[in-house]
């Protein structure tokens, strides 16, 4: 039987927000907190569950949608709209209960002692575990394991896809047990090679090389695709002047044309800037002369330009992390 709780999460879900932020509005802030917990838990609801629920209420309004979906996003922004000023409270309660993740009591933990623990498990133990950890965290832990059972962790984090809650809790159970500290659950997947490129973005130049070349001899497209999330052609943005000249001198004209069409404002004066002022006015006359071009065709240049990028980082001749200028210099 369907709780009254769920009933009008459903209900206001189904709503639009002004509307649905309006019944909130009546509610005592820690019904709205109840019901706000409840719309972002929402993920699939039948058809027959979310008729039976509104069917009163589009009976009364036939002109509202009655399709609309939960999600933590959601609940979000009706509580926003519903207590305004008062809300912060109420956003971070439905938060904690909603992004609590798993292996949390880890976050207190140093890596080192926690490395301590899980150095002994099998690799994909620690990758089950090191795929809930916030990447710095994770990478902390990733540069202190050994290179042949580091690459082993990162690559069954690249190729992880949806594991059993019970296999997270059983796993989670154990380590919490060993450690003697509190535990807290959640139920959500984790890895992919999305979770690799948060990693690697926060490790340091060092450790982030060994891998992806240990990993492309391995696996190359798993490198490349790791490659391509850690860098995106808006970063070029924050690059300096003469790294982005070295790209201008690798890249033709009719690829930055294509390219600006959908870059920002800043990213598109940061190009233009760097080139001679004859070499510019030709390429403002290049992308009016395209005129609406499609996205997808934008997107492939960029990406074009991206690997041109990659090549020019791993060859030495520019670098993508700014943070690089400051490590010292040797002869």
């Amino acid at each position: 039987m369907t709780s009254n709780i769920r009933k009008a999460a459903i209900l206001l879900a189904s709503l639009p927000q002004e509307d649905a932020a309006q019944v909130m509005s009546r509610l005592h802030p820690k019904e709205v907190e109840a019901v706000s917990i409840e719309i972002a838990r929402l993920e699939a609801v039948s058809g027959e569950e979310q008729a039976g629920v509104i069917r009163e209420f589009a009976e009364a309004n036939p002109g509202h949608a009655v399709n609309r979906v939960g999600g933590l996003d959601l609940a979000k922004e009706l509580v926003e709209k519903a207590l305004g000023s008062d809300a912060q409270d109420t956003l971070e309660n439905v938060q904690q209960t909603i992004e609590a993740l798993p292996f949390g009591f880890l976050k207190k933990v140093d890596p080192q002692n926690v490395l301590t623990f899980i150095n002994d498990e099998h690799p994909q133990t620690i990758a089950l575990i090191l795929s809930h950890l916030p990447p710095s965290y994770g990478a902390e832990i990733i540069a202190r394991l050994p290179a042949e059972r580091r690459l082993q962790v990162i690559r069954r984090i690249a190729t992880m896809g949806q594991t059993s809650p019970d296999v997270i809790k059983e796993v989670e159970e154990g380590l919490s047990q060993r450690m003697s500290t509190i535990m807290s659950q959640s139920f959500e997947g984790a890895g992919g090679p999305e979770s690799v490129a948060e990693i690697l973005n926060v490790t340091d130049r060092a450790t982030e090389r060994a891998i992806l070349e240990s990993l492309a001899q391995d696996d190359p497209e798993l490198a490349d695709e790791i490659r391509r999330l850690m860098f995106v052609f808006d970063d070029i943005n924050h690059m300096g002047d003469k790294d982005i000249q070295t790209i201008l001198k690798n890249v033709e004209t009719q690829q930055w044309a294509m390219a600006l069409k959908g870059a920002s404002p800043e990213l598109r004066e940061r190009i233009l800037g760097n080139m001679s002022k004859r070499a510019a006015q030709m390429l403002q006359e290049e992308m009016e002369y395209l005129g609406p071009v499609k996205l997808s065709e934008v997107e492939a240049v960029q990406q074009q330009i991206v690997d041109i990028v990659r090549r020019l980082e791993d060859s030495g001749q520019i670098t993508t992390h700014p943070d690089d200028g400051d490590e010292e210099l040797v002869e």
